[in-house]
């Protein structure tokens, strides 16, 4: 048995902590103008970072192989949540989406732990190299983010997408597979764009992002505003102006912004790098695997984070069209970060049993 993989481990818990630091820094002001308490997001992300760590060890402990038989169950149950979110009484909608499951003391976000539960089930089913599984692999591709889409939230579904096609070219899939999905996708991407108007003017100011800044989205100007605010070094720490009510949500998806604005494309970059390691690590650990369920399920985690993680700060830098994907580990939020963190756990697990020299 080998050591985890430390580099990892040390990368990840610096961007969750810089994410805690950020998110204070970001939330001060509207935390005390909406809760009369300037720490209300700093407390209540720090109570969902000690359940994350704790379930990132136990993880990071739980021998990986044994999700191997515990894979459709849960699948199923992560099905389940999904269609929670549409029952009435059940589901909460808020923000013009039916995303959220009231469980009382806190929200829940099934979508975030579908992407976990999805990787987890592919590993498991395709490490078998069955022949003829590719429409049944569509099909229960097409339920899941069906029902993600339906919420709506297709800034998930893509990241679900992404990871699963990944998984199973992964497992040895016929390319000719890909080639012929590819149009298809394409085209039923641009119906869910023209059926919702909103997603349709992101897809229009993305395009005509070279237009005056007074013509943008009010989103997008706010973002191009705060980083060309920050220049090289950034306007320092707890300087931000945008972060007072002008850029909207600075502790979640936007939450890049704040960091270019105030750390200035240097530090803006070292953050990129941070990320690029763990990719980097995720991937090597997903090649040196002692099997081929270790092998998917790595590659699964290791995609839908680094795929996440490239749609937000595309987004964020106007080089990919507007869309609500928080940024992993930084991003204020429960669901996404204890998932994600849960996820690093399995991949530590993973190096401490298969890293070879």
């Amino acid at each position: 048995m080998k050591r985890i993989d430390l580099i990892l481990l040390i990368c990840v818990v610096l961007l969750t902590f810089f994410g805690l630091f950020m998110i204070y820094d970001a939330s001060s002001f509207v935390a005390f103008r909406d809760f009369a308490d300037k720490y209300h997001y700093l407390k209540s992300q720090f109570f969902w970072i000690i359940v994350g760590f704790f379930l990132m060890g136990a993880f990071s402990f739980f021998n990986y192989q044994k999700l191997y038989n515990l894979s459709l169950p849960i699948l199923l149950f992560a099905i389940l949540l999904l269609i929670l979110v549409f029952v009435p009484g059940i589901g909460v909608h808020l923000l013009g989406a039916r995303r959220w499951i009231d469980a009382k003391i806190f929200l829940i976000q099934p979508a975030e732990f579908v992407k976990l539960a999805l990787a987890i089930y592919l590993a498991s089913w395709l490490s078998a190299k069955e022949k003829g599984r590719f429409l049944a692999f569509l099909l229960l591709l097409g339920l899941v983010i069906g029902l993600v889409i339906a919420e709506p939230d297709m800034g998930t579904a893509i990241v679900i997408l992404a990871e699963a096609l990944v998984v199973y070219f992964l497992s040895g899939g016929n390319i000719i597979y890909f080639v012929g999905l590819a149009p298809i996708i394409a085209i039923v991407g641009f119906i869910m764009i023209k059926l919702a108007p909103y997603r349709y003017k992101r897809l229009e100011a993305f395009f005509n992002i070279n237009q005056s800044l007074e013509d943008t989205s009010y989103h997008v100007r706010q973002l191009l505003i705060a980083f060309g605010s920050g220049g090289i070094f950034g306007v320092g720490l707890g300087n931000s102006l945008q972060k007072y009510s002008y850029l909207p949500e600075i502790t979640t998806d936007s939450i890049f912004a704040i960091i270019a604005e105030e750390l200035g494309f240097v530090g803006a970059v070292v953050v990129i790098m941070v990320f690029a390691v763990i990719i980097w690590r995720g991937f090597v650990i997903a090649t040196a695997a002692r099997d081929n369920f270790g092998k998917l399920l790595a590659g699964g985690i290791t995609t839908f984070l680094s795929i996440q993680t490239i749609i937000n700060l595309g987004a964020q830098t106007a080089l990919l069209p507007l869309t609500g994907i928080p940024l992993p580990f930084i991003s204020y939020g429960g669901s996404a970060l204890i998932v994600d963190l849960c996820a690093v756990g399995i991949l530590l697990n993973i190096s401490k049993q298969g890293l070879k020299k």
